[in-house]
């Protein structure tokens, strides 16, 4: 099996959300696909095969954590797109059949792709009781994401707040489906960015991940109904650390960003 390990939402090697990406001419059984996610030890692997002509999708797409499967990642889906492109596997737009329904990945001319995602649902839910103390800050509100994100976004004070946290992750798991969205408006948009956020995983294996893109899903329309505008750019804070713009599209989210090939080989095993 090839096996190439890619970093989503940057352009620059070492940073963003390294991926395992592999190309088969079928799926193995699920034990098989797990114990290679264990052994890559990565965020997500995604494995990926194509699919007959003339369907509604090109290729299948799966996504394991070291620890399970997960119904959808944004980065890992840019990852294999980018594969695809950087390696003539397929050209142009692709549509990747998943337990998400399709979702489509476009190359643009400046060298990005652009993911179609459908927007996760938010709905307003009272701050859980401890949450505050497994999270080290006090959320302003609380919104569910519904099941295909399946997590939960608090909304901070401020950036600071953010970048400053410094959770207990075993007592964060009790809390969601998945995870815990932590975010704040930006404080100075004119860097570049118009909101940060950081999201821990450890219910899948993840304590924190470097760049979420299907967290985007639910921060796209979360923000934009707050700054009032469809197009924003996201800063995920966490050490690597990496930027996704979005386009909220009523009940699709577009979000862009770039992905680097940094190691090819083979696994024998």
């Amino acid at each position: 099996m090839p096996l190439r390990i890619v970093d989503a939402f940057t352009d620059r090697p070492f940073t963003g959300n390294p991926a395992g990406v592999l190309l088969l001419d079928a799926f193995p059984d699920d034990e098989r696909l797990q114990q290679v996610a264990l052994e890559v030890n990565h965020a997500e692997t995604a494995f990926a095969h194509p699919l007959p002509g003339g369907g509604g999708a090109d290729w299948a797409l799966r996504w394991f954590t070291p620890a399970t499967e997960v119904d959808m990642c944004g980065h890992a889906t840019l990852a294999t797109a980018h594969v695809l492109h950087s390696t003539g596997a397929h050209e142009g737009p692709v549509r990747f059949a998943t337990r998400s329904g399709v979702l489509g990945a476009t190359p643009e001319a400046d060298g990005s792709i652009t993911l179609d995602f459908p927007t996760a649902p938010l709905t307003p839910v009272e701050v859980p009781s401890g949450v505050a103390e497994a999270l080290g800050a006090e959320p302003l509100v609380a919104f569910d994401t519904g099941p295909n994100v399946g997590d939960l976004v608090l909304e901070l004070a401020d950036e600071k707040t953010v970048r400053a946290l410094a959770p207990d992750h075993r007592a964060l798991a009790a809390y969601s489906e998945r995870g815990v969205i932590a975010t704040a408006r930006a404080e100075n948009p004119a860097t570049g960015y118009d909101f940060v956020s950081r999201c821990f995983f450890p219910r899948i294996g993840i304590d924190e991940d470097p760049v979420t893109g299907s967290a985007h899903t639910a921060l796209a329309p979360f923000w934009s109904e707050r700054l009032g505008r469809p197009d924003l750019t996201g800063l995920q804070a966490s050490p690597r650390s990496g930027r996704v713009r979005t386009r909220l599209r009523g009940d699709r989210t577009l979000l862009n960003g770039r992905a680097v090939t940094v190691i090819e080989g083979e696994l024998l095993a």
